[in-house]
């Protein structure tokens, strides 16, 4: 009997090379992925860039905002007011026919002038600082400070006065500067951020 002659059979061998990646498409499937992975990373480094900036300003701001307030109340509620220059042992009020422009203002809440809240600006520490009478300790309010001159009184035209005014408006500008990268080096070439808050305070009693 004879028997059949053999026929080699390809498919399985056909369909294996028809479904194989070639060395150039594996390239540039790599490529693209390594474009994808670098433009997540970006996005990612930019967003956290972005967060410490929005969260430095405002740390900035509410801090600065906390001093003023808080200077505010007390002017608010003061029966005499001096413009001058201090320290935390000494107050220099502005004489008379002078600008009342100094880097201090002492709130006397009666009145008696031995009962007092001095506010200065430290110029060693850049720090505005407070200072209660009887008290030998000192309270830091607000820190970076750049400004000099910190409180002025005006005339209810926003001028400088040259008297102690009864119904003079206190000026207290803070210009101050914040460190902008936390994780950045200090010193030159650092970047830092400036802010400057104003406000208008007037006494709610006149006598």
């Amino acid at each position: 009997m004879e028997r059949p002659a053999t026929i080699p059979f390809h498919g399985s061998a056909k369909r294996a090379g028809a479904f194989a990646y070639t060395l150039t498409e594996i390239l540039i499937t790599t490529a693209l992925f390594t474009l994808v992975v670098v433009g997540v990373i970006y996005t990612h480094m930019f967003g956290l860039r972005m967060a410490t900036l929005a969260d430095s300003k405002l740390s900035a701001t509410h801090n600065a905002r906390e001093a003023l307030n808080q200077v505010r109340d007390e002017i608010r509620s003061g029966k005499i007011l001096y413009v001058g220059n201090g320290d935390s042992a000494t107050f220099t009020h502005i004489p008379e026919n002078m600008p009342q422009i100094g880097n201090a203002l002492q709130i006397h809440p009666t009145a008696d002038t031995n009962v007092f809240v001095r506010y200065y600006l430290d110029a060693a520490e850049k720090s505005l600082m407070r200072k209660v009478s009887g008290s030998g300790q000192t309270e830091e309010i607000a820190r970076y400070i750049t400004n000099q001159m910190v409180f002025r009184a005006e005339d209810y035209l926003g001028k400088p006065l040259t008297t102690d005014q009864n119904n003079r408006v206190i000026l207290m500008t803070l210009e101050f500067f914040q460190w902008e990268f936390p994780v950045a080096r200090v010193g030159v070439g650092s970047y830092y951020s400036s802010y400057r808050l104003q406000t208008r305070i007037a006494r709610r009693t006149i006598e």
